[in-house]
Formats: C-alpha cells, structure tokens, sequence
C-alpha cells in the first residue's frame, strides 16, 4: 500500500515539473526590452509626464483667454448705521440727528468679465510651456534607453553567468570522470593516494564554485526581471545564443552632443532661460480689460423679487473700462528673484559641461570593460 503511495506521489512531483518547465518564459533580449518598456513603472511614469505637459500647455493657455465669474450676495441688517446729519434737513435747525442709512434687506447678483490685453509674464509661460512639453518628450526618450541600458546589461549578466555555470559543469563532468578513473586505479595499486586526493580537492572546489553560479545565476535572472518590471517569482529563460558578439559597435570617440542626456539638460537649459524672461516680466506693466454687470435688490423685507408697494426695489448697473498695473518698488524683490534665475542657469551650463565631461570617460571605460568581456566570452565558448 505504502509502495502504491510512493509511486502515485513520485508520478504527482515529475507531472508538476514538467508544467512548471512548460510554464517557463523563453525570453529573448529584444522580448525582454519591450516588456520593459510597457511594464517597467520608470517608463510609465515618463509617458504620463508627456501627457501631464498638454494640460501644463493648457494651463498656461488660460491665462491668455478671458476669465467670466459669476458673484452673488445676500445680507441682512439687523441694527442699520446711524450718521449724524443737521436737524435742518427735518425742520429740526440747530439740533443733530442720528439717521439711519440703508435697508434691513440688499441683495445682488451679477457678472464679471476680465480679459488680458498686455502680460508679459502670460505670453512668456505661452512659449515655455510648449518647450516644457519638448523637454519631457525627450525625457521619455532618455528614460526608455535607460531602461534598455539596464535591461540589455542584465540580460548580459544573466547570459555571462550562465556560460561560467556551463563552463564549470564541463570541466566538473570531466573531472568527475577522471577520478573515478584515478580511484578505480587507485583500488588496484595502479595509482598513487596523493593523486586521487588531489582530484578529489578538485572536485570538491568544481562543485563549490558550481553551487556559487547557480545561485549567481538566479540572483541576475531576478535583478533582470526587476529591470523589466516582472514579478519575481516568474520563471524565465534566456534564449540561446541570443547574445551575439559585435565588435564593430565599438567606436573611438562619442559625440556627446548626440547623446540624449544632453538633449535633456539642453531642453531645459532653455526652459530657465525662459524663467528668467519670466522673472524679468515683473518690471512690465500690465494691462486688462474689464467689465461687470449686476443686478441689485434691497428693502425692508426679503427681496425676492419686485414690490415697489413693499418698498423692495431692484436696478442692474454696468461698467466697461481698462485695468493698468504699473510696479513701481517691490523693496528689490524682482531683482533677487532674477539674479536667482540666473544663478540656476549658469549651474546647470556646469552641469551640462560636467556631463559631456562625464560621458567621455564613462565611454572609454566601459569600452575597454566590454572589450575584456568580449574576449572571456570567446574564451569561455572555445573552452566549452
């Protein structure tokens, strides 16, 4: 009975292996970078910063529209002000008379329209916030090749453990072959002691360093999943022979003015030199159109509506006319809001001079790193 049980459960675990094995993703390089890139939250977030960019341009539109406001009010005067005026005014002359002015109820409800005409500061965040757009397009240009930048290298460190793993395995099977050699011609006086503990040394370091790569192995297969923006516990597998070597995309030299890192920091160089346009615009004048129209309602009782027998009455009023706003002296506030934007301008010129500085020497090195990695890849192919 035991026995049955036995080989139902063995039966049970090969059938499980096998659908894991099934279940198994066969990833290519260029399969992993394009899940990457739909999946990976760097490159999500890069794509709703272009689309965040059309409601900014948006935004900055509005401020060249006219702006309607609708108002409305309601009040009610339990105690009215009192003025003192001559007693003259009531055949009372010589005395003063305490009078009370307005009514119990007022009310009123109206419109306002405001349109700017002359806004320096409005038609400078016009023209940023269509660069602001272009910076952010490029952003994403920069964000996906940065995600391709670390998905290809973890895929490639995936692929390098993986010949290192086979590599040892190799020399372990060929090993373990040539002791049980050693130990068979040990066992008939053929073979030194010293021989078979030396193979046996070797052997045991084969089968350390092969448990070491196994588990580089799995650690690479897991930071590349991350790069990509797959679950971890998903299995994989990397396509065979996928990574292929290419010396010709080794260049001397790099134009760095190519580079889309550049092509960001120049975007928004440009974005503070609007800002300081901007800033700048504070010393302008401003100029606006105006208008208004209201109806208003008061009396002694709640004017809700017409009831002149009431003593409630209601009249609309208009006015049309032009709004100008002349700075004069803020105390140098402008002034250190415009030599702070000029500050930012000039670092980020030395961070865009870093940068191409930066670019040179990271390209030279990793040059001469993929260059030595090429090589132990051959050498790991033709000793396999």
């Amino acid at each position: 009975m035991n026995r049955k049980n036995n080989v139902r459960i063995a039966t049970f675990l090969l059938m499980l292996s096998a659908f894991q094995a099934n279940a198994q993703q066969t990833v290519s390089l260029k399969n992993a970078i394009q899940y990457a890139l739909q999946n990976k939250a760097d490159a999500i977030k890069a794509q709703l910063n272009v689309r965040n960019a059309e409601y900014q341009i948006a935004e900055a539109k509005a401020g060249a529209l006219p702006t309607l406001t609708g108002t409305g009010a309601l009040n009610y005067n339990p105690i009215l002000q009192k003025k003192p005026l001559p007693g003259d005014f009531i055949g009372q002359p010589g005395t003063v008379v305490m009078v009370p002015f307005g009514q119990k109820w007022n009310s009123n409800i109206g419109v306002s329209l405001q349109q700017a005409l002359f806004n320096q500061q409005v038609f400078i965040g016009l023209k940023a916030a269509k660069t602001t757009k272009e910076f952010y397009q490029i952003n994403k240009q920069l964000t996906e090749e940065q995600v391709i930048e670390k998905v290809s290298t973890a895929y490639y460190q995936v692929f390098s453990q993986q010949q290192k793993l086979e590599a040892v395995e190799s020399s372990y099977e060929s090993t373990l072959k040539a002791r049980n050699i050693i130990k068979s011609l040990f066992e008939n006086g053929l073979a030194k002691k010293v021989d078979l503990d030396r193979t046996n040394v070797n052997l045991t370091n084969l089968e350390t360093n092969r448990s070491q790569l196994k588990n580089a192995v799995t650690l690479q297969e897991n930071a590349l999943k991350f790069y990509m923006g797959m679950p971890i516990e998903e299995p994989i597998a990397l396509v065979k022979e996928d990574v292929q070597i290419n010396p010709q995309l080794l260049t001397d030299q790099i134009n760095t003015d190519n580079r889309t890192e550049v092509k960001v920091l120049e975007k928004r160089k440009q974005l503070l030199q609007y800002n300081v346009k901007a800033t700048q615009a504070a010393y302008y004048p401003t100029l606006s159109l105006v208008g208004n129209y209201a109806w208003q309602g008061f009396g002694p009782k709640f004017p809700i509506g017409p009831g002149k027998s009431q003593g409630v009455y209601w009249s609309d009023y208009a006015s049309v006319g032009l709004s100008l706003n002349i700075p004069i002296f803020n105390g140098f506030l402008t002034k250190s809001k415009v030599d702070q934007a000029k500050i930012q301008l000039e670092t980020l010129e030395q961070d865009l001079k870093d940068t191409k500085l930066s670019m040179s020497l990271d390209y030279r090195n990793a040059k001469a790193q993929m260059e030595n990695s090429l090589d132990a890849i051959k050498n790991q192919k033709a000793n396999s």
